[in-house]
């Protein structure tokens, strides 16, 4: 499994239409294929910091999403951010035997 996140700092002014954009994609991001969970959150102590988080099953069906339409929608919105978000990618794995912790 692969875990996306891109974390971006809105200009204030834009929050709202940001964070409709990106909510409103979501739900088309989830129904791409090897999309296991897409969620959008606010930061806590700074409401203009947002995430967007995203599990794939495959580094392919990453790859395929990051070249979508959706992700061309998500970059376009981001004209709205006070600084250049920040994208990382992390391979997550489950170690033989830790449920029995």
């Amino acid at each position: 499994m692969i875990l996306s996140i891109i974390r971006m700092k809105v200009i204030p002014a834009k929050r709202v239409e940001l964070s409709q954009t990106i909510a409103s994609l979501c739900g088309s991001i989830r129904m791409e294929k090897g999309c296991r969970r897409c969620d959008f959150c606010q930061g806590m102590e700074n409401e203009d910091q947002l995430f967007l988080l995203e599990e794939w099953d495959t580094r392919e069906n990453l790859m395929t999403h990051l070249k979508s339409e959706h992700f061309r929608v998500l970059r376009g919105a981001m004209n709205l951010l006070e600084e250049p978000y920040d994208m990382m990618f992390h391979k997550v794995f489950h170690p033989a035997g830790i449920d029995n912790l």
